[in-house]
């Protein structure tokens, strides 16, 4: 099992001290364009965090540019953590990702 995150977000912490998996963090690894193109592929427009401090920070034109060269360039901007496990990916920490993959 692998997590996709970043270390100082308190999401990803939870989601490693529950599984034990291994963290990927994003910001030190960016993710490859095969990887940036799975996650679009299983979650779409959800994979781009328009809550976040991040994306607050870009400008107009910006926020108009294409998800995947937004993500690649601010990875960051990506809604956390993505969890994979034996080649199926889910999205975020809730309760029904956390009973999905029998830790609730």
């Amino acid at each position: 099992m692998k997590i996709y995150g970043i270390k100082a977000c308190d999401t990803c912490r939870k989601a490693m001290k529950a599984t034990g998996a291994e963290l990927v963090d994003i910001r030190e690894n960016p993710l490859s364009p095969e990887d940036l193109q799975r996650f679009w592929a299983a979650f779409g427009e959800d994979l781009v965090n328009r809550r976040s401090t991040t994306w607050r920070g870009l400008s107009e034109s910006e926020r108009e540019g294409a998800p995947l060269e937004l993500l690649a360039a601010h990875p960051t901007l990506m809604k956390r953590p993505v969890v994979e496990r034996d080649g199926k990916l889910w999205l975020g920490w809730g309760k029904d990702v956390q009973a999905d993959l029998g830790f609730a």
